[in-house]
């Protein structure tokens, strides 16, 4: 591979150095943030000999080069240290659109979360494989064990606040006292009110119930706190700031909290997750073909991100998720129909770039995948999703599902432990047989 070529024709076609904002990269892509769009030729940077493929996403120009080479490519552009490295994330926000600019938002949201999400279905996961084992846990221990996997899922509201606080510029302590206010235990716990256990607080017309299990209530609650935040420092004197802008800010919410956005926005959760319930839940398992087929559609057009409130939602009420392993059985479509394809090209450089952008797909991140392989043949790509729609139907049937979010494929295998984990691993090899299968029907050698 000619480095300096490639990192030439990058230039060029990014419209000189002069143009490049930002540019970092990841493991695999090259990442530039253009300071106009207009002077990138799209089509040439596709078409330069070498690299796997490109895609434009959340406002950067993202060229797959592939593991160890890309970095090489970074430093013969970057030889001279003359371009901005670092704030991709923030020189990119401000070129996306209002609808782009929710989604990014949300995603902001609730990827701090996933890594306490992901250690408590891990641990989910062990303790089950452990029990399945035939080991028999004593009550301490047991207890133990629950502290480090439901703590979490109890406090999830709180965190939600609290994430949404940072991400929207109010201060993050504020925002989890009063996410910790949704579920505090004076208040009548939201599923003893729902088995009828007890009743809720009448305060006038509104009832008064906590907001356990729910997701959707608490972002907004984030949202219009940190604002009403925002609203009371800019008239506040600053000598009482310290005081008064915390206590307006948490009773304002707290009242607007639990007699507006909250029943509101209850209601509005309980109507979606319904309808995704139905959805999934459909007869033969035709919804979780659906989702295993266009799942990673939406990862195209950067809506995947929107999911992530559902899969929290599944967590939060029925403490499993079964979009993660509908989600794999997607990427698994994908990467069989990739193989295929990439097992047919003759020429071995193009064949050698085009497996080096599949392997990133074993490891839950499937850009590469798809802008550098399946999206260059529809073909393949219909295949991937044909796979992806077998293997959903497939975990469906068997509920495969578990209890985590925000790693899928090979990392999310610890999580299977002790559930279902022979079902997933099934699943996996159906998605992807049955993609190559198609794929080596519909395409020619190349």
């Amino acid at each position: 591979m000619d480095f300096n070529k490639i990192a030439q024709e990058v230039v060029k076609n990014i419209g000189g150095k002069e143009n490049i904002a930002v540019m970092e990269h990841c493991a695999t892509r090259l990442r530039i943030v253009a300071k106009d769009n207009d002077k990138v030729s799209v089509e040439g940077l596709k078409s330069i000999q070498g690299i796997g493929g490109y895609f434009f996403q959340s406002g950067q120009h993202q060229i797959i080069i592939g593991t160890g080479k890309v970095n090489k490519v970074f430093a013969i552009i970057n030889s001279q240290g003359d371009i901005k490295t670092e704030g991709a994330k923030q020189e990119a926000y401000a070129n996306l659109n209002p609808f782009q600019k929710g989604l990014r938002a949300l995603a902001d949201v609730f990827i701090p979360l996933i890594p306490v999400l992901v250690a408590t279905g891990l641990c989910m996961g062990l303790r089950g494989f452990v029990l399945q084992l035939g080991v028999t846990l004593s009550p301490e221990v047991l207890t133990m064990t629950q502290v480090v996997t439901d703590t979490v899922f109890i406090f999830l509201p709180a965190l939600v606040v609290w994430s949404t606080f940072k991400r929207f510029g109010g201060t993050p302590v504020i925002g989890m006292v009063l996410g910790l206010m949704l579920i505090a235990p004076m208040l009548p716990n939201a599923w003893e009110v729902a088995s009828g256990a007890v009743k809720p607080l009448q305060l006038g017309i509104f009832r008064i119930e906590g907001f356990q299990g729910t997701i959707l209530p608490a972002l907004i609650v984030g949202i219009v706190g940190s604002y009403i935040e925002k609203w009371v420092k800019s008239w506040m004197p600053s000598v009482v700031d310290l005081v008064f802008t915390p206590f307006l800010t948490i009773v304002i919410g707290m009242i607007l909290a639990f007699l507006v956005v909250g029943p509101i926005f209850t209601t509005i959760e309980d109507l979606v997750m319904t309808a995704i319930q139905g959805i999934i839940g459909l007869p033969l398992g035709i919804g979780g073909g659906l989702y295993g087929a266009f799942q990673q559609v939406l990862t195209v057009t950067g809506l995947h991100h929107s999911l992530m409130i559902v899969e929290t939602s599944y967590l939060s009420t029925l403490g499993r998720n079964p979009l993660n392993a509908l989600g794999t059985a997607s990427m698994a479509g994908q990467a069989g129909a990739a193989i295929a394809f990439a097992m047919s090209i003759k020429n071995k450089e193009e064949r050698a770039l085009k497996f080096s952008s599949i392997v990133p797909c074993f490891f839950g991140i499937t850009e590469p995948l798809l802008f550098g392989v399946t999206l260059t043949n529809s073909k393949v790509f219909i295949s991937g999703m044909i796979g992806g729609a077998v293997g959903g139907i497939f975990a469906v049937l068997f509920d495969i599902a578990p209890s985590v979010m925000g790693v899928t494929f090979i990392p999310a295998i610890p999580a299977y432990l002790g559930n279902n984990l022979f079902g997933y691993l099934s699943m996996i090899a159906i998605s992807m047989g049955v993609a190559m299968g198609v794929t080596k029907i519909l395409v020619k050698k190349n």
